[in-house]
């Protein structure tokens, strides 16, 4: 597991520890990580021109004296100065050891036609050494512009802690910001480094250890690897039958949205369910069978359509594609009268959002899977634009609202529940922005709690496999929501 730690966690961490070591030791550590990590982005370090682009802050001192590193071991590094101030230590050692200087050009002069810009143009390797954790709203100039600088070059970029311009407790981006090759960061692993738009600007993340572990708290956020899914994953026994695998009751699809149907009960069968009960109109009943035979599945009679729900299930999934006409709310309503674990997606939430009391006076275990829009109709006030701008905010902030666990699809999928920290899933691809995953999603990660899963670690093992399944599914061409079908067992034997 990847674990990360709040800013004001980290700070209060590297107070403790710094009162005990002499001074400038963990810059030193965090020096020697980073010229390491930055020696292997080379071919060779002898003779290559690497410019750190230096900020006012702590991580423009690592960057210094990582440099300095560089520069005995035959580099040629210049530092491009951006900030109001500079590490005076870092900047000394570094022109020790014959580094150059340059500052960027500052009160309106333009950065573009500078020695600044001419440094960053021939740099066989950038450094982003411009704002560290503690930067917030956006970059300012000169720093703007030289991050512009940065990702117009050809030259790999290395980022200080994390990419300058990005939060680094959401992964937000108030306006320009430094997109990474690789970033080092130091102690622990920043929740901006996991969510995107922080994620995808953050590159390959790469931790270096400078002590602060026993100093730490609880971690912010965390984001699992292979070995922690399969911790989590149902497997059968000896002992096991259809019922101890988990009995998956679904109210998913419609006479307008018979596939829907189709993809959930499919993702709950490739997933390892013990078996799908499913109930919904007849036409929607023989376009399931067709599909998956070894569904049960109940005709609902439109006189009296609560009357053949499944019973003596383990968990529902109700939503995809049902529709938000008086019926499904009656179903809705009528499920999530039960004790048992529910998850709702799709139709279902928008139902939730019209009536939130269906869920926030609920004890029993559920599991809310939004994407953005569906999400901001939960929390009234709020933009789409808002959630996609600061995810893991808003869904935590709709888990506390609601008093349940939250799955917020889309670009990074993330968890959120009261009191846990959140999970960022590391397997989401583009390849699922396609009609109908959403609907797939839902019954693996339905499978998994009628299998005993909690909703948090559901929707966690329930990402993981579903992103790794789309990779899986065409070796990388562009998938349909129903190739995961066949790549599902695959992701699965992958991560256990």
């Amino acid at each position: 597991m990847r674990n990360a730690h709040s800013v004001a966690a980290v700070r209060k961490a590297e107070g403790v520890l710094m009162d005990r070591l002499p001074e400038g030791a963990l810059m030193q550590r965090a020096a020697a990580g980073l010229a390491a990590a930055c020696g292997r982005m080379l071919p060779r370090t002898y003779g290559a021109r690497v410019v750190l682009l230096v900020g006012s802050g702590d991580n423009g001192g690592d960057a210094l004296y990582a440099g300095t590193l560089l520069a005995r071991r035959g580099a040629s590094v210049r530092a491009v100065l951006a900030g109001s101030r500079v590490h005076e230590g870092g900047l000394a050692a570094l022109r020790a050891v014959g580094g150059r200087t340059v500052a960027a050009p500052r009160g309106g002069q333009s950065v573009g036609d500078s020695a600044a810009a001419e440094e960053i143009a021939a740099a066989d390797l950038l450094v982003d050494g411009l704002v560290g954790i503690g930067g917030s709203g956006g970059l300012r100039e000169p720093h703007a512009a030289i991050a512009g600088l940065a990702g117009a070059v050809e030259a790999p970029t290395v980022a200080v802690d994390l990419p300058s311009g990005i939060d680094a407790d959401t992964g937000t981006a108030s306006g320009p910001a430094v997109r990474a090759d690789v970033t080092v960061t130091f102690g622990t692993y920043k929740p901006g480094l996991f969510v995107d738009p922080g994620a995808e600007r953050a590159g390959v993340v790469e931790l270096v250890d400078i002590g602060l572990g026993p100093e730490l708290p609880g971690p912010a956020l965390e984001c699992p690897q292979s070995g922690d899914v399969s911790r989590l994953l149902p497997r059968p026994s000896g002992e096991s039958d259809k019922y101890r695998r988990g009995v998956l009751a679904m109210a998913v699809g419609s006479d307008r949205y018979r596939g829907a149907a189709v993809l959930a009960v499919g993702g709950a069968m490739r997933a390892g369910v013990g078996m799908v009960r499913y109930a919904g109109s007849a036409g929607v009943v023989d376009e399931v069978l067709s599909r998956w035979p070894e569904a049960v599945a109940s005709v609902l009679d439109p006189m009296d359509p609560l009357a053949a729900l499944p019973s003596r299930v383990a968990a529902w999934v109700v939503g995809p594609g049902r529709g938000l006409h008086p019926t499904a709310q009656a179903e809705l309503e009528a499920v999530v009268q039960t004790a048992l674990p529910v998850l709702l997606d799709a139709d279902a939430v928008t139902l939730v959002s019209k009536k939130p009391e269906l869920v926030r006076e609920r004890s029993a275990p559920t599991l809310l899977t939004p994407h953005a829009g569906e999400l901001a109709r939960l929390l009234p006030g709020t933009d789409r634009a808002d959630v996609e701008a600061d995810r893991l905010s808003y869904a935590s902030r709709a888990a506390d609202e609601y008093g349940c666990t939250v799955l917020l699809k889309g670009s990074t999928t993330v968890v959120a529940e009261p009191e846990r920290p959140a999970v960022a899933n590391p397997t989401g691809s583009p390849l699922l922005a396609t009609a109908g995953t959403g609907d797939v999603l839902a019954g693996v990660t339905g499978a998994f709690m009628a299998a005993g899963l909690a909703p948090r670690e559901a929707a966690a093992a329930g990402a993981y496999v579903h992103g790794l399944a789309a990779r899986l599914a065409r070796d990388g061409a562009p998938v349909s929501a129903s190739d995961l079908f066949d790549a599902l067992p695959a992701a699965l034997a992958e991560v256990g």
